[in-house]
């Protein structure tokens, strides 16, 4: 496993028009490319992820796992905006010397992926295998099968959709008006706005899980307080709540949360091409496309939109309890069907 640094020292203009004097992304490799290089597998993560997919993809990659670095030359890189290694809001901005904070450009999933492009070219990459991802991690993947038809021979676009919708976006600004309103964020600081963070993870949580898998998992009170009076009984649920607030504020910053949400917003193939589904229908490599039924998040209806648009799409719907998480959950189904796919053991509907 190599983690390493990419520099693109050149402008790089963005969707919005700003246009940066240059950028850095942090990439981990894992396996050895093959002579053929016929053998390279892209992941792309997640909102909260980094560049290091078998820690938070261990199900699927790493030694005799579905992703096996003796088998596959492995790439994954972190996205620009996070605070694991590449270009962030807590980086100095080449014009003032300062750290960019609340002045952060934002970078669309189509920034990001151009982006990537050249670091693919230093890679010696000229074609990659399969491209995977779930989520932010999807749309990702979208974007580069549509900006570039002929560089993926699979997909995986894994519980993502072609344009984020009005109930994601609704999440989304939630969770930032928990930022917003957080006293400190106003302050040109590392820290500021961690505490509003810590309740927009709560609410995050809430899109990303199911009423059956909180049910199955945080259902009564607490050890602690099972025994205590009515009044200083606590729930699970709410200390769960708690937790992965606490949690993510040890390893994330509030500015990286606040502009990564706003990119997923922005979300949309069809921009400034003829229509979402003229976008989808220009994807040359074999998709398959593959969902969560209880994600109510990114709802099966969205990959439907995916796979009936998408020329060589299947689908295929995991029946599962874990919501929007079943994609980082579900790994051994998703292992199952990816194998099946590539065998070509087709069609593929519903695996339980």
């Amino acid at each position: 496993m190599h983690f390493k640094t990419f520099s693109f020292s050149k402008p790089f203009t963005l969707e919005s028009g700003r246009t940066l004097p240059g950028y850095h992304l942090a990439y981990t490799t894992l396996g050895k490319m093959n002579a053929a290089k016929s053998n390279v597998v892209w992941i792309f993560h997640a909102l909260t992820a980094n560049s290091n997919p078998a820690e938070w993809w261990s199900g699927l990659v790493g030694e005799t796992k579905l992703f096996d670095p003796g088998k596959y030359f492995i790439v994954c890189v972190n996205v620009p905006g996070s605070c694991y290694g590449s270009i962030s809001p807590l980086d100095d901005n080449a014009e003032t010397g300062k750290p960019f904070y609340h002045n952060f450009p934002l970078f669309t999933t189509r920034d990001m992926i151009r982006a990537y492009n050249p670091l693919r070219i230093k890679l010696g990459i000229e074609k990659i295998h399969i491209g995977i991802g779930g989520s932010m991690g999807g749309q990702q993947l979208l974007e580069w099968a549509i900006e570039e038809p002929a560089l993926f021979e699979y997909i995986f676009p894994i519980a993502t959709n072609a344009e984020h919708s009005p109930w994601g976006i609704a999440f989304n600004a939630s969770q930032r008006m928990c930022i917003e309103n957080d006293p400190t964020w106003k302050e040109e600081q590392v820290d500021a706005g961690l505490e509003g963070m810590k309740i927009a993870r709560s609410i995050a949580l809430i899109s990303y899980r199911h009423y059956e898998a909180y049910s199955k998992s945080q259902q009564g009170f607490t050890t602690e307080t099972e025994g205590a009076r009515i009044d200083k009984k606590v729930f699970k649920a709410e200390t769960y709540q708690r937790y992965q607030g606490e949690k993510l504020a040890k390893r994330f910053n509030a500015f990286s949360y606040y502009f990564l949400s706003q990119a997923m917003d922005k979300h949309n193939v069809g921009r400034g091409r003829d229509s979402v589904r003229a976008a989808l229908q220009s994807i040359k490599a074999k998709a398959l496309v593959i969902s969560i039924s209880s994600d109510v998040l990114f709802p099966t209806s969205e990959q439907e939109l995916l796979a009936a648009y998408i020329p060589n799409a299947q689908l295929a719907v995991i029946d599962s309890y874990y919501g929007h998480d079943g994609f980082l959950l579900e790994f051994e189904t998703i292992e199952n069907l990816v194998k099946d796919f590539l065998k070509q053991e087709l069609p593929v509907t519903t695996y339980r």
